[in-house]
């Protein structure tokens, strides 16, 4: 394993530059909620030290730090994005690993964390399934709103998973779902449309398969990613022929199926999502419509386009 995320971390470019003070990024975007209706919600990308899982497609280390930010920084992180955002319901808390990594998000500072977030109706917060436990507890009895927690399952493909170096079984995952059900803390999935080591071909059925699990395991909520090169690593699969990023009408379909089975909301990552392989005479309109579909949850016609070979 060590020589794996050696073999990642040796072909990344440099990080970014980023303050331990402040977060990085933070914006208000509305979204399709729960119960039904569009809510603004308040996202915070947290400065924190970088995750401690090497995955070989991440990029999210690139904004990262290489020690942990000292004990009242997060809190204080989280006052100056409040400081800025206009008004939300909910807010996710992110931190480019997991949030009950505590050399990431001290537990001391989970009382502070839970008194500048009180004005929020729901809490969302990223983990990794093997630090789902009794912290998630902790912090969720801080809150003054409701608790959901993101987990990347990525595919239920288990050779693929195991190649992407994320160092569970897809019945870890199952066992974090489970206890995050069993203390009424809700589950967010996210999920790799056509990861590394996949052909386009297959790729579409194991999206299909991932969103069947993540629902069997009582998500509220799935978000497709689109897999992305730009990290090193993938640049390198890419030359070996391991990686290509999907082709618009595979992400369309999996997000197709994902609302069909109406079993929670389902949406689709935009970010990025004009680097997929795509017809330029369409792409804007085909954004357009996965943008519907995430704000209304259902079904919107497809694009016709004369020179894209789908139809689609």
């Amino acid at each position: 394993m060590s020589e794996r995320n050696a073999w990642i971390v040796s072909r990344r470019p440099s990080r970014n530059v980023v303050d331990p003070s402040r977060p990085y990024l933070y914006f208000v975007e509305d979204e399709y909620s729960s119960n039904g209706e569009v809510v603004p919600i308040a996202t915070v990308f947290l400065t924190n030290r970088e995750c401690p899982w090497r995955c070989v497609m991440c990029d999210l280390w690139k904004n990262t730090l290489t020690e942990s930010v000292g004990l009242g920084a997060i809190p204080a992180q989280i006052q100056n994005a409040l400081e800025h955002l206009s008004p939300a319901r909910q807010i996710k808390l992110y931190n480019s690993g997991s949030f009950f990594d505590t050399g990431a998000i001290p537990p001391e500072d989970y009382g502070a964390i839970a008194q500048r977030v009180t004005s929020f109706e729901r809490v969302i917060v990223e983990c990794h399934p093997s630090l789902v436990g009794t912290r998630c507890l902790q912090f969720r009895d801080e809150l003054s709103g409701r608790l959901e927690v993101a987990m990347g399952l990525e595919t239920v493909h288990p050779e693929v998973l195991q190649k992407l170096n994320k160092r569970m079984t897809v019945d870890d995952f199952a066992s974090a779902a489970h206890f995050l059900r069993e203390h009424s803390i809700d589950l967010r999935v996210f999920i790799l449309v056509k990861p590394p080591f996949m052909e386009e071909s297959e790729a579409i059925d194991w999206a299909k398969r991932s969103l069947d699990f993540a629902f069997d395991c009582g998500a509220t909520a799935a978000t497709l990613i689109p897999t992305r090169a730009g990290n090193g690593s993938m640049e390198v699969l890419t030359a070996l022929g391991a990686f290509s990023a999907p082709r618009f009408e595979t992400v369309e379909a999996a997000a197709e199926y994902g609302l069909s089975l109406n079993r929670g909301r389902v949406f689709v990552d935009l970010w990025e999502l004009s680097a997929v392989k795509n017809c330029p005479d369409c792409l804007q309109e085909r954004l357009v419509r996965l943008r519907r579909m995430n704000m209304e949850q259902k079904m919107v016609a497809p694009v016709a386009c004369a020179n894209c070979e789908t139809g689609l």
